[in-house]
């Protein structure tokens, strides 16, 4: 038996070595669930090889890394990238927002998933929990939908498309539920993925963006057809309450949402991506997430 340490709020532990928890570690570099598990193996192996019983997690992360090192310099970096954002004391906080339909609540499952993150919150969630708290007649428009709330503006647009306000006006209200989460999440010191069609940059005040490990990421769907389909698939789902047939009527000020959300992208420098298709995503979630805070925790370590 091999046994790992490490240290918690002073008070020191040790848990049974496991190839699988490690593999699952190895898996955030995408190097696949077989290669993961054989590396895991062959790593075991050498341990019990030199007659190891006892080690620390540092050690063991090392012995990982030099593994690595030996096999894909790449891999390894990606490894190392993500052990520095698991041992920062700073919480990593995901936003990932976009328009009703291009995929923002499966891809934040996926990532969470990579990045074994147990926090997972919808701003669907947020607005019912709002809804509750706010009278319809209060403020009708967190009563409707993101992108029908136009239809409860009590005074008309005279400055910009209505659509648009009315999707900003519900972006506002919801937007306080977000930025409480965020402000709880920092302080007590909880990384957290926050999904859904009111994430939009620009919007989330600037003293919480700047102080906290908080990345942003805007998802799109460019062809028309394709997010279509994306309704479409939703919908199929025997469990999905939601109309198709609604979705469809609205369509057109789903996609004019889209372009909204998409030039406070550009405007605020948040990355976008065109969600085609979900590996392809997921990867490039992951390798601005490393590289922005693997690399930064590193500097804070050495500093």
């Amino acid at each position: 038996m091999i046994w790992v340490t490490g240290e918690v709020d002073g008070k020191k532990y040790k848990e049974p070595f496991s190839k699988g928890i490690l593999s699952r570690s190895l898996n955030v570099a995408d190097i696949g669930i077989e290669r993961a598990h054989d590396i895991a193996s062959d790593i075991e192996d050498d341990l019990i090889k030199n007659n190891i019983s006892e080690i620390s997690n540092s050690e063991l992360a090392d012995t990982v890394l030099k593994h690595l090192e030996s096999i894909d310099s790449k891999i390894a970096l990606k490894y190392k990238h993500w052990r520095s954002l698991r041992t920062s004391k700073k919480p990593l906080i995901i936003l990932i927002g976009g328009a009703s339909g291009v995929g923002t609540s499966s891809m934040a499952f996926e990532l969470a998933s990579r990045l074994r993150l147990k926090n997972l919150i919808s701003t669907d969630m947020i607005r019912e929990v709002m809804r509750k708290i706010v009278s319809k007649e209060l403020s009708p428009v967190i009563h409707k939908s993101s992108f029908d709330a136009f239809e409860a503006i009590r005074t008309p647009s005279i400055r910009i498309d209505s659509v648009i306000e009315g999707f900003v006006s519900h972006v506002d209200v919801v937007n306080v539920g977000i930025e409480a989460i965020i402000e709880r999440s920092a302080k007590e010191g909880i990384s957290t993925i926050i999904e859904g069609v009111h994430v939009v940059p620009g919007f989330i005040r600037k003293d919480l963006i700047e102080n906290n490990n908080i990345i942003m990421f805007t998802l799109t769907v460019d062809n028309e057809d394709a997010h279509k389909q994306r309704f479409y698939s939703r919908c199929r789902q025997p469990w999905v309450k939601r109309s198709l047939e609604r979705y469809m009527e609205n369509f057109e000020t789903i996609r004019k949402t889209q372009m909204f959300l998409v030039e406070q992208a550009k405007i605020h420098d948040t990355r976008i991506i065109d969600n085609v298709e979900i590996n392809e995503t997921i990867e490039i979630m992951v390798d601005d997430i490393l590289e922005k805070f693997g690399g930064v925790n590193n500097v804070e370590q050495k500093s």
